[in-house]
């Protein structure tokens, strides 16, 4: 039986708390479904109310354990709470194990949760393709705080900071040495440094090496400055000092328009991403037909080159 797709009913079901048309409207996002544009639409007059927070960071360091925490006191402090976990793609089966919620099955009775595990399907950056669409969905479902954390595969994981309102890297004791923490891309994101596992050997020196670290860069008045923050996610050590980070720098977004700008860009991104994926679909279109393959035969004889057949390609769009 075909599921129904009456998407003002399920976006006024998903704005009630039904966790069902939540799971669906994510759904129709990540597969990419035809009613796609109406769910955008429904779901725009919601957008931006919510705080995004990115989490990332090597494997190993704790992202669940601490996303799990954050969860926990979020809702103590009354917050309805959206969780993206993106796991990574298999390279040959194109499956995902979807295990970050394993961690988080305490929440998964509390009506003011809603966890979501999506499979990169391959993208690279540390997210799924469908992630920003997803967050518009957990907004329109009156989530007041969005967790996203990301797969955790390295130095080059920095996409979630044109995602989130608020990126926060975890790192742990023994992960590498001061020179490591120096040219890891993914730390340039940070607006807040986690050392997870404080109560490790070591954990004094990452947090001094991070801190030097911060002192190199160069800052105007005003700017922010990332916060260092330790904590022990296994026992919940330092999570509400997360939280306060967390709530500082909205409070510094929002006091210097950073907030606002930040959105803008990430509107941006969303509207670029639709546009192309638009343009690929009717250039793979063109693959059927002459078009394309009479350029190429062209570029292959050195009759034309391929700026010049590229152009004519997209006039003919």
């Amino acid at each position: 039986m075909r599921r129904s797709r009456d998407v003002p009913a399920l976006v006024a079901a998903a704005r009630e708390g039904d966790p069902r048309s939540v799971a669906r409207l994510i759904s129709l996002v990540e597969n990419g479904d035809p009613a796609l544009p109406d769910v955008a639409a429904a779901l725009a007059p919601y957008a931006g109310r919510a705080q995004v927070v990115g989490l990332t960071g090597a494997p190993g360091v704790g992202k669940s354990t601490t996303t799990n925490e954050l969860v926990r006191s979020l809702r103590a402090g009354g917050h309805r709470v959206g969780v993206l976990a993106v796991d990574p793609s298999s390279p040959f089966t194109g499956g995902a194990i979807l295990g970050d919620r394993v961690r988080m099955q305490e929440h998964t009775t509390d009506r003011g949760v809603y966890i979501r595990s999506m499979s990169s399907r391959g993208q690279l950056g540390g997210l799924a393709a469908a992630t920003p669409q997803a967050v518009r969905v957990l907004e329109g479902a009156g989530c007041d705080v969005i967790v996203v954390e990301t797969v955790g595969v390295g130095q080059a994981e920095v996409e979630i900071a044109s995602l989130a309102d608020t990126t926060l890297v975890l790192l742990a004791p023994g992960m590498g040495d001061a020179i490591q923490a120096v040219k890891a891309g993914v730390l340039e994101i940070a607006d807040i440094f986690v050392i997870n596992k404080a109560d490790r050997p070591g954990a004094d020196a990452t947090y001094r090496d991070i801190q030097g670290m911060l002192a190199l860069g160069e800052r105007e008045p005003g700017d922010w400055r990332p916060q260092v923050v330790r904590a022990t996610a296994v026992r919940g050590e330092g999570i509400d000092d997360v939280v306060a980070a967390i709530q500082k720098h909205r409070a510094w977004l929002a006091d210097t328009g950073n907030l606002r700008l930040r959105r803008e860009r990430r509107a941006a991104g969303e509207v670029e991403a639709i546009a192309l994926g638009t343009l690929r679909a009717r250039i793979g279109s063109l693959r059927e037909g002459t078009a394309l393959t009479t350029l190429a035969a062209r570029v292959a004889d050195g009759d034309t080159d391929p700026y010049a057949a590229a152009d004519e390609l997209i006039k003919g769009l």
